[in-house]
């Protein structure tokens, strides 16, 4: 296949010939921001070189970005760049009166979003609003007429409890205008087989609303739980106003504007949920979560990371034979890393440990004025040579010069620099985030008996975090155990080839869900995340139990087909079972 060119892409026909088996939809990452998510993202696609992928990169304003941190393989066909927040996709402003039938309508949809908790209320939500969309409730008609002034105003007076109407204004313009700009951007979109978004929030929103216009299945792979993290953004960000008095404030209660913020997250991310079949998390834990935020609990399940362990591994014929005193955050040097934690933790364990030092792998661009903050704490804390700012460096070259990957996060997923690290043999000492836990003390009495990979500490902990790395790369013999532990746990759980299993079973899947449709086939609910659970095909009847039959009948019932087969080449404790999905043909 030929380098494709990624200038944007223009409006095509609805009536085009499909040339995108997979449209991944990206909102601030991949593959203009580097970091875990993005690094999977470009896993997945390389990993399947006979799919052609489109790449929607939703943004927030061109400037933010620079050039892309990743050469896109060639299977990549297509790239097109939208920005949320840009004024280049503003209409420009006339005045409009509006009508009254248009004004009923907008009543009439706030009314449904407020009132309407279930997945048919949401749906009509969707449906209605699109179509009024192509009507007269365009942006135009949101920006600028006298009726949606009237009603902003009226909402204000309604329901506001923040002082200022200027900036209740203007968040209410800024968190919306991009409701319109996506549904104008799906229609343009060249069409695909399938539609894969990385996220609920806006590329949620985008994935519902072509699911919904072109009747195509839609992917959701939810690495963290996206409002959970747009709301630690949201309480910290000092861009959002709060003018209520302070005598006047609940103590730990968001102010009225983040709230705003907060539950457009979470109807966005409902309206996903509502579309996305299957709805895939990393671990247990969040696939809970997703449930208690609205998702179907039948078309949920968990596929967990994989790394490419080979060239990890060969890295450790290059280590000394004593671990190196060098704990090594790997990580974009932004404020949800908790940095300074780690800064803190350095000063710490260099106390107790002499001649041990902190790296900081990873860029600063993100957030530049906090990587300031965190250059200004070291040098306050006297940390000199001890603490290093590495900037992005190269995994397989750092994993031999460092003794330890620390992680200080307040929020994470299933990190990939553990798995990369492990595989490196390299133990980890991470916050009580995610799915560390897991990774560190194992899952299920197999796993655990692999022993701990390292140490879990609580959250923004900078002593406990200290002590857990002093006191590792301290002890030869146990640090040897948690390198053996973690090697053994990447291997056995977490291996590349695993993961590619089960997204191959997503795609094809999926792709033959398309076809049917293409039809007029309808698809089963839920039957591809059923079988990645390990559970029993939807429409196979329940087992009969006899009560008086001994309990080991039970494992002798069922046709082998139809039970979790145990894992291959280790298997993953939350993947399910291997083999064929129910709704892909023998091909």
């Amino acid at each position: 296949m030929t380098q494709p060119d990624f200038t944007d892409t223009q409006p095509e026909g609805r009536e085009a010939p499909f040339e995108i088996d997979v449209m991944l939809l990206l909102e601030g990452t991949y593959p203009y921001v580097s970091g875990g998510v993005s690094s999977w993202v470009h896993q997945i696609v390389s990993g399947f070189p006979h799919l052609r992928f489109h790449l929607v990169f939703l943004g927030s304003r061109e400037e933010d970005y620079g050039k892309p941190r990743y050469q896109m393989p060639p299977n990549v066909v297509g790239l097109t760049h939208h920005y949320l927040f840009s004024d280049a996709v503003l209409p420009a402003a006339r005045e409009e009166r509006g009508d009254a039938a248009t004004a009923e309508l907008v009543e009439n949809l706030h009314t449904l979003i407020r009132d309407g908790q279930d997945a048919a209320s949401r749906a009509e939500v969707l449906r209605a609003s699109l179509q009024a969309m192509q009507d007269k409730l365009d942006l135009h008609y949101f920006l600028h007429s006298h009726q949606s002034w009237g009603y902003l105003t009226a909402q204000y007076q309604l329901r506001c409890t923040d002082p200022s109407f200027v900036d209740y204004f203007w968040t209410v313009r800024t968190m919306h205008t991009p409701i319109w700009t996506l549904a104008t951007l799906a229609r343009e979109l060249p069409r695909a087989r399938i539609y894969h978004t990385v996220s609920t929030g806006y590329a949620g929103y985008l994935g519902a609303v072509l699911a919904r216009l072109y009747n195509k299945p839609l992917v959701l792979s939810e690495h963290g739980i996206y409002t959970k993290e747009r709301r630690i953004d949201l309480f910290s960000a000092n861009w959002i106003s709060d003018n209520t008095p302070v005598l006047e404030r609940t103590a730990g209660e968001a102010g009225y504007f983040r709230q705003l913020w907060i539950r457009l997250f979470e109807s966005l991310g409902r309206m996903c949920y509502d579309a996305a079949d299957p709805v895939i998390a990393l671990y247990e834990t969040n696939r809970l979560r997703q449930i208690a935020d609205g998702a179907n609990p039948i078309t949920t399940c968990c596929i967990a990371n994989g790394i490419n362990v080979p060239p990890f591994a060969a890295t450790r014929a290059l280590r000394p034979a004593s671990p190196p005193l060098v704990m090594c955050l790997i990580g974009r040097v932004v404020p949800i890393k908790d940095i300074k934690t780690f800064i803190r933790a350095v000063r710490v364990a260099s106390n107790r440990l002499p001649g041990l030092e902190g790296w900081i792998a990873g860029p600063e661009d993100e957030h530049p004025e906090y990587a300031r903050e965190c250059r200004d704490l070291a040098e306050s804390l006297q940390l000199g040579d001890t603490l290093k700012f590495l900037g992005f460096q190269k995994l397989t070259e750092l994993m031999p010069k460092i003794g330890l990957v620390v992680l200080s996060s307040i929020s994470e997923a299933l990190p990939l620099v553990m798995l990369e690290g492990y595989a490196g043999g390299v133990p980890s000492v991470t916050t009580d985030v995610g799915s560390c836990r897991q990774l560190i003390y194992g899952l299920g009495a197999e796993d655990e008996a692999l022993g701990a990979s390292g140490a879990v500490v609580g959250i923004a902990d900078a002593q406990a975090l200290g002590e857990a790395c002093a006191e590792l790369l301290g002890d030869t013999a146990r640090w040897q155990a948690a390198s053996a532990a973690g090697i053994a746990r990447v291997e056995r759980y977490y291996t590349q080839p695993m993961m590619f299993d089960n997204y191959r079973a997503v795609y094809d899947d999926a792709l033959q869900r398309s076809a049917a449709r293409d039809v007029g086939l309808s698809d089963e609910v839920g039957a591809v995340a059923t079988w990645l659970r390990g559970e029993p095909p939807l429409d196979e009847p329940p087992l009969a139990v006899d009560a008086a039959a001994p309990q080991t009948a039970l494992h002798t019932e069922r046709e082998p087909a139809a039970v979790a087969e145990p894992p291959q080449d280790g298997g993953s404790p939350l993947g399910g079972q291997r083999g064929r999905s129910p709704n892909v043909g023998a091909t």
